[in-house]
């Protein structure tokens, strides 16, 4: 391993170098958001003299740990200096490779950069220059305060974007063929950013893994201000939330979770009237222009369910859980008489979640002209389990991380290095050239889909019973 510099628009980086592969870790796009920028858009990140060490990761944003009993990514003496990325390149000293720039989801609630799956060094030795970065989330990112901002996560994303531009091509990036993925509220966050004037141009193409329904107005978003701040005991003002340390404010932030209103998060983009003005997939005729890869994990809502379901968990009771209602659950079984009871709950939740989300961005953007493409992730693990998230390690060709080992058990099942070699040069050559290796998604052609499974496939849309459904409620 040796050192290599590289110099950025606002000083020389030194990274390292291993077998042919540059790499740069904890490289500032914008200032720490602390004192008086705690809680406020990103502000510019101030130049250095001298060369910046960039071999270690910055801090993660402040948020909980992933999950009960796993290590916390961010503890309170790591500080806020959080607004970094990180660039893995196959080329360093060369220019024109395409750039991968990856959103990380998290349910709004946590995701950082340094989590162990996403090290983008597979990636990159495909011929690409892959970017991951942070942005905040929780409170810090999507909450919401009077007289400030919202969606200032959004708001960081659009400045670690600006930072690709400006800077990328010194590490042998193409400014121009930049593509932005991610899953879950990062898929989301790219979907809102391709529509909004704030972004354009920042990113050529998209790559969206599982889009969520989830948004707030204004009086949701100030419903969850007043009970963080009645739990933290401050003022739901910047002044009081400001005031607060952040591990204070984590500890106080999931006190709008409620088992059946918000069971997951309390947190998402809030319709501000500016950058966001309606659901992810609202604008996204306006980004025909940028071509799109979206999708989704063929049974997204059994990570979401106790294994196994419960047997009050019926189509009805999910129904009424959803837009959809009692009513509609009856047409699921009507669109679907081969599956049971469970199964079709699953169904009907996966849509409501992820499936129909996604759909609607595609159909959108499609009718819009957009070159479009969808997938539907049906791959089991050896447990027979297909669920949300268990897509991610596919992308970046890691099975024995903590994370994938929850979703593909161990040993290493003997499809995945076949299955990830194919979604990760998919990608990569939708990257380069604009096609991930099958037909465009139409309406007026069947719907084309492509299913990620052992043995992959291009077939009609396997969940077209579901759109009638759900587009009669629109």
């Amino acid at each position: 391993m040796t050192d290599v510099l590289a110099r950025t628009d606002l000083g020389a980086v030194r990274g390292t170098e291993s077998d042919g592969l540059a790499t740069f870790r904890g490289v500032p796009y914008a200032a720490a958001p602390e004192g008086p920028l705690r809680l406020r858009p990103p502000a510019p990140a101030e130049a250095w003299d001298g060369v910046r060490d960039a071999t270690r990761f910055g801090a993660a944003p402040p948020q909980p740990p992933a999950a009960p009993g796993t290590p916390p990514i961010w503890r309170p003496e790591d500080g806020m200096d959080c607004l970094n990325v990180n660039v893995w390149t196959p080329d360093l000293g060369g220019g024109g490779l395409p750039v991968m720039v990856w959103f990380y989801g998290g349910a709004w609630r946590i995701g950082a950069s340094p989590m162990p799956h996403y090290d983008a060094a597979r990636l990159a030795r495909a011929g690409v220059v892959v970017v991951t970065f942070d942005y905040r989330t929780g409170f810090e990112g999507f909450g919401h305060l009077p007289g400030v901002p919202d969606n200032r996560g959004l708001r960081d994303q659009i400045a670690a974007l600006e930072w690709v531009r400006r800077n990328i091509a010194a590490f042998g990036g193409d400014p121009d063929r930049v593509t932005a993925f991610g899953q879950s509220a990062g898929a989301a966050s790219i979907v809102l950013l391709a529509g909004a004037p704030e972004a354009r141009g920042l990113f050529r193409r998209a790559i969206a893994h599982s889009v969520p329904d989830g948004y707030h107005d204004v009086a949701e978003a100030s419903g969850i201000t007043g009970t963080v701040a009645a739990a933290a005991g401050v003022e739901p003002t910047w002044e009081g939330f400001a005031a607060l340390p952040p591990e204070a404010l984590v500890a106080a932030q999931d006190a709008p979770v409620d088992p059946v209103t918000r069971p997951v998060t309390a947190y998402a983009p809030v319709i501000d009237g500016d950058l966001v003005t309606g659901p992810p997939w609202a604008r996204i005729a306006d980004a025909a222009d940028v071509e799109l890869v979206c999708g989704f994990v063929h049974e997204e809502a059994r990570a979401f369910l106790p294994s196994p379901v419960p047997p009050e968990l019926t189509p009805e009771t999910a129904g009424a859980a959803t837009r959809v209602g009692v009513s509609g659950a009856e047409r699921y079984r009507a669109a679907y008489p081969q599956l049971g009871d469970v199964d079709l709950s699953v169904a009907l939740l996966s849509d409501a979640m992820f499936r129909m989300p996604t759909l609607r961005t595609a159909e959108a953007h499609a009718a819009a002209g957009g070159r479009t493409w969808v997938f539907d992730f049906a791959w089991r693990n050896p447990a027979g389990i297909n669920r949300h998230s268990i897509d991610v390690p596919f992308v970046f060709g890691l099975p024995d991380s903590r994370f994938a080992l929850r979703h593909l058990g161990s040993p290493t099942p003997d499809g995945f290095p076949a299955l990830s070699d194919a979604i990760r040069g998919a990608w990569t050559s939708f990257a380069a050239e604009g096609d991930p290796g099958w037909r465009r998604y139409d309406a007026s052609t069947g719907r084309i889909t492509r299913v990620w499974d052992d043995r992959i496939s291009d077939v009609p849309l396997p969940i077209a019973p579901s759109l009638p459904i759900w587009t009669d409620l629109a």
